[in-house]
């Protein structure tokens, strides 16, 4: 029997079967699970957000376009007199700078604090799966048979209502219901988080076993699994290493409903988005059509016409104000200076071409240090298990060596041990078997992807900084200049840490290791909550920093701009990549199984 025939056929075994004109039931968004498991109802209207908006689209379709969006969050205006336009099939990459409301953006929909037609389901990823005793699939197959069981109610309220049946909703409905197929719950679950980097063993794991970066990943799984109208991400790179990072990119390609993601990745966004929003220092939300390259060539494109046509402007003004002023008494003069006023009048009436403000971006630096001689930083013979036993080996008979001049990118999937070698470096872990040995004199400081959950959040910026660093004495003016240069202005060094957005929190601390004054910084994860403009002044400063870099991360970008070794953690050591990271990403991208 053809599909068609089906639908035909179950739409009249619906309608026959339900009750007639009964009132209106159809589902609420604020039904939909968010990515901790609970309803979106338990994300609730927060007194610390404001958001007002009008639903402009038809109260059928399956785009959104909300006018006249305003958002406040704790009293400071985010977005204002905007417009939010969402259509569907689109892939949409939402970007702005550090603290500029993105996540509390994203929130704020999926609360449903303005208006959204209740047909389109919403799913926010922004927070792990909640620790349970179910592994990462039955915790998957869970939410994918609440689904169907939600989108089965929505077809029956539906065809409760007078004409139901002819509702053009039901068409997208039986596709959905279609599409899931409870009958490969299991396989698809299972494949999907083996392309998020789950092992069988890892995927029979219960949920409260597991780290927050592999819950995230199983949060992740379900939202891709579910496919809701609008999809909202947040970050969904940061828990995962470039492997799964690849496989995430090559399925969200074929999203075909309504995506939008918060991402600090150019790489990721290029080959995910085929449009792109800012949000802009003037609070409002322009639209792009294309990936980030597109954007970002677009805009100088626009922002170079618009200065153009700028200072035409204002050239022209100036020359007609000097007229005027220059008119005197005469009266066949004043006569025509009045003419020329009114041209200026009309100008002002008809608004004036404004001028091109920069974004204010941070310029990122380190202290220059004197160089220690070779080895500073050495590997000899050492094996590591957590255990303590060779059986579990880690690594096994590892030899290396970091010096100042080093800048060197750790890659492989996650589990290999990148984190913990970091650890090794550090000193926070001591090796089973052989010696690390480091130079006398050498200072090491580690930034980690959890160093902002170590701040006290009840103390401003500039109270933390002080009482951190007790020792160099500086007076308040001192303090706000230091931390000016990571990009924290005005109120943000006096308000409670907790008010900053994680990407402030992190230029927090990126400003205490500086501080610090270290010979070698080793970072797991820097790019994480931090802004494209902030990421490029990172690669900046480790170029042109004195000592030595190791670096983890899965941003391709920061790894092709400082990277001048490639180490490959896998097997149980480590192994130089001798081709570019972009090589190793196509490498990676061969192997992907969608």
């Amino acid at each position: 029997m053809s599909t068609s025939k089906q639908k035909r056929q179950a739409k009249k075994a619906a309608k026959a079967a339900a009750p007639k004109n009964t009132a209106n039931g159809t589902s609420t968004v604020n039904e939909t699970s968010d990515a901790n498991g609970l309803s979106l109802d338990s994300l609730k209207i927060s007194s610390e957000r404001t958001a007002t908006g009008v639903l402009e689209s038809h109260p059928l379709s399956r785009d959104v376009k909300i006018g006249q969006y305003n958002l406040s969050f704790f009293g400071r205006v985010l977005i204002e007199n905007a417009t939010i336009e969402l259509n569907f099939g689109r892939r949409y990459g939402l970007i702005a700078q550090n603290g500029a409301g993105k996540s509390t953006f994203l929130v704020s929909l999926a609360a449903g604090e303005v208006e959204i037609p209740s047909h389109i389901d919403i799913h926010l990823l922004n927070h792990e799966a909640d620790p349970s005793d179910v592994n990462a699939t039955e915790y998957v197959v869970k939410a994918a048979k609440e689904e169907v069981q939600r989108l089965e109610r929505e077809v029956e309220d539906i065809l409760a209502t007078e004409d139901g049946a002819d509702d053009p909703r039901l068409e997208d409905l039986y596709d959905r219901i279609s599409a899931l197929d409870e009958s490969t719950f299991e396989a698809r679950a299972a494949s999907l988080l083996n392309g998020l980097g789950f092992s069988q063993e890892m995927m029979r794991k219960q949920t409260k076993d597991m780290s927050g970066g592999w819950r995230m990943r199983v949060a992740l799984a379900k939202a891709l699994f579910i496919r809701p109208t609008l999809l909202l991400l947040d970050e969904p790179t940061n828990h995962l290493d470039l492997e799964a990072c690849v496989w995430l990119e090559e399925y969200l390609k074929s999203y075909n409903r309504i995506l939008v993601i918060v991402s600090h990745s150019q790489d990721f966004l290029n080959g995910v988005c085929t449009n792109i929003i800012h949000l802009t220092q003037q609070r409002k939300l322009i639209y792009y059509g294309g990936n980030y390259d597109t954007y970002v060539r677009t805009r100088i494109e626009q922002e170079t016409n618009q200065m153009k046509a700028y200072h035409k402007q204002q050239d022209e003004i100036a020359h007609i104000k000097k007229f005027i002023a220059s008119a005197g008494t005469y009266a066949n003069l004043v006569r025509q200076a009045k003419s020329k006023q009114k041209i200026i009048d009309k100008m002002e009436a008809a608004g004036l071409i404004e001028k091109v403000e920069t974004e204010s971006t941070f310029k990122f630096k380190f202290n220059d240090v004197p160089k220690l001689p070779p080895p500073v930083l050495q590997f000899d013979q050492v094996s590591f298990s957590y255990s303590g036993l060779p059986k579990d080996y880690l690594y096994d008979e590892l030899d290396l060596a970091v010096d100042m001049d080093s800048r060197v990118a750790l890659v492989g999937p996650n589990g290999t041990g990148k984190s913990t070698l970091l650890k090794l470096m550090m000193g926070e872990l001591q090796p089973t078997k052989g010696r690390i040995a480091r130079h006398t004199n050498l200072k090491l400081a580690k930034y980690s992807q959890h160093s902002a959950d170590q701040l006290d959040l009840e103390l401003s910026p500039i109270q933390y900084m002080r009482r951190k660093f007790a020792h160099l004495k500086g007076d308040t003016d001192y303090w706000r200049s230091q931390i000016g240069r990571y990009g924290l202005s005005g109120a943000q060094q006096t308000s409670p840490i907790k008010t900053l957005s994680d990407g402030l929190k992190s230029r927090i601390v990126f400003a205490e290791l500086v501080l610090s004054v270290p010979d070698i910084v080793l970072m797991d994860e820097p790019t994480n909550h931090l802004d494209m403009e902030s990421i490029d002044s990172l690669a900046n400063a480790i170029k042109s920093f004195s000592g030595g870099v190791v670096l983890v991360s899965h941003d391709f970008r920061l790894i092709s701009q400082v990277a001048e070794e490639i180490w490959v953690c896998g097997n149980k050591t480590v192994t130089p990549w001798n081709a570019s990271i972009e090589a190793y990403k196509k490498h990676l991208a061969k192997g992907v199984k969608i």
